[in-house]
């Protein structure tokens, strides 16, 4: 099947060429787009440079609004199935196939990688503050929509041809991973997940802090809450 990595990256100078090149050794058979979120630094010079596949937004439009543009892509090229992956290095490829399994045989329209299934699986769970949030916003998804996602930020996820259209189309833009989620769950779409392991970023810096994670946690709860309430 035609799939595709749609990997957003904004200041990623420090990661995006090795990212590129794993996904290069480890999984030629796969096309990939790099979505270049208005980048202020060398990340623009080094796709270019290297021959990287990539889209250049003059602006940044945000996480939500850079994946999208790979969704636009994805539908516009007639791809089966689309994958988001991070620029910053912490998405490991070998989990390219266990994530698109339950897609390509029929049994999800969405999987999401997690590492919180199987604990083991994946050394770097991420802090406190972002894990507590993780669970506060999986708890209000289970009680909105009937269905545990452990976890619900996961940027690591395998979409369908129709969630495909869907995204390109209509795609959320504040907190896109649990608003996307919590629409395709609505919409009676299947959504499964899968454990994977996940990496700490090796060059440049989140700009998340304590004070942003617990801000992100109540802007998200009361977005799901809304979301959960309308009409699709």
């Amino acid at each position: 099947m035609k799939t595709l990595l749609i990997i957003p990256a904004y200041n990623e100078e420090e990661n995006i060429l090795r990212v590129c090149k794993e996904i290069d050794k480890k999984r030629p058979d796969i096309d990939y787009v790099v979505i270049n979120d208005g980048s202020k630094d060398k990340t623009l010079e080094i796709l270019e440079k290297n021959n990287i596949n990539h889209i250049n937004l003059i602006h940044n439009l945000g996480i939500g609004g850079a994946v999208q543009t790979g969704y636009k892509y994805a539908y516009e090229n007639n791809y089966d199935i689309a994958i988001q992956y991070d620029g910053d290095g912490q998405h490991d490829v070998s989990y390219v196939e266990k994530i698109i399994e339950p897609v390509r045989k029929g049994e999800a329209n969405m999987c999401i990688g997690t590492r919180y299934l199987d604990k083991s699986s994946s050394e770097f769970q991420s802090t406190f503050m972002r894990r507590l949030g993780k669970n506060i916003i999986s708890f209000i998804i289970r009680i909105c929509c009937h269905k545990k996602i452990t976890d619900p930020t996961s940027g690591f996820r395998a979409v369908d041809k129709e969630i495909i259209e869907l995204f390109a189309k209509k795609y959320p833009t504040d907190y896109p991973e649990p608003e996307s989620t919590v629409d395709v769950l609505k919409r009676k779409y299947k959504v499964v997940e899968v454990p994977v392991s996940m990496r700490e970023r090796e060059g440049g810096k989140s700009s998340i802090n304590i004070f942003k994670s617990i801000d992100y946690m109540i802007k998200v709860s009361l977005a799901i809450l809304i979301d959960s309430i309308k009409k699709v």
